[in-house]
C-alpha cells in the first residue's frame, strides 16, 4: 500500500562549525546532498528556527530543514514548519545518525520510540505522534555506552566517513520512491543485504 507523498525532509544536528564533522550531524550531511542534488540553498527562516531549502517533486513542494535549535531542541524546529504547511506526520521523514547500525548501512522505518537520540526524543515529545518517517543512518557503536556522548559528538575515522558518505549516496538512489509515498520499494532497495562481505 503506498503512503502519503512526502512533503518535509528534516536533517537531524547541531549548528555551528564545530559540530559539521561529527557523526551526530549525519542528518545534516543528508539534507545538504539532497539540496545538491536539487540544485536548492538553505536559507535561514526564523519563523522556522531553521535553514529551510525547497525542491519541487512530482508537481508539488517538498522542504528541507536543518534546525537552528541544538539537537534537543529539533521538536521546536519541525513543529513550526510542520503546523504552518499544515503537514501530517505522515507526510514528513526524519535523517538521524544510528548508532545501532554500522557505518554505512541506512534503514528507513515508520513510527518507534527515540532510541534514546535526543533529536527524535523532542521531536516525539513536540508532535505526540510516532507515525513519522525515519532515515536511520548507521554510524557505528563504540562498543561502551559510557562513551557514547564522546563518540557521537567526534568525527569518523576516514573509513567511516566514505562508508557513510556511501550509505548515503544509497538513500539518495531510493529518495525519489521515497518522496512519492512508495515506501515498501524503498525499503526493498535499501535493505537488501550488501554484496560486501564485511556487512
Amino acid at each position: 500500500m503506498e503512503s502519503l507523498p512526502i512533503r518535509l525532509i528534516v536533517g537531524l544536528g547541531n549548528p555551528g562549525g564545530e559540530y559539521q564533522d561529527t557523526r551526530h550531524n549525519a542528518g545534516f550531511w543528508f539534507a545538504d546532498r539532497v539540496a545538491q542534488d536539487w540544485g536548492s540553498v538553505f536559507r535561514t527562516e526564523s519563523k522556522f528556527h531553521a535553514q529551510v531549502a525547497v525542491g519541487r517533486i512530482a508537481g508539488a513542494d517538498c522542504r528541507l530543514l536543518k534546525p537552528s535549535t541544538f539537537m534537543n531542541r529539533s521538536g521546536q524546529a519541525v513543529a513550526a514548519l510542520m503546523r504552518y504547511f499544515r503537514l501530517q506526520p505522515q507526510q514528513v521523514l526524519v535523517a538521524h545518525d544510528e548508532l545501532d547500525l554500522p557505518a554505512g548501512a541506512v534503514r528507513l522505518k515508520q513510527g518507534g520510540g527515540h532510541a534514546g537520540h535526543n533529536g527524535l526524543r523532542d521531536i516525539l515529545a513536540v508532535l505526540g505522534d510516532p507515525g513519522f518517517y525515519r532515515l536511520r543512518i548507521g554510524i557505528g557503536h563504540p562498543g561502551n555506552s559510557r562513551v557514547v556522548v564522546d563518540y557521537v559528538l567526534s568525527r569518523p575515522s576516514r573509513a567511516d566517513r566514505q562508508a557513510i558518505e556511501e550509505g548515503l549516496g544509497q538513500a539518495l538512489a531510493a529518495l525519489p520512491e521515497i518522496l512519492l509515498g512508495e515506501m515498501q520499494r524503498a525499503m526493498n532497495r535499501l535493505h537488501a543485504p550488501s554484496r560486501s562481505p564485511a556487512d
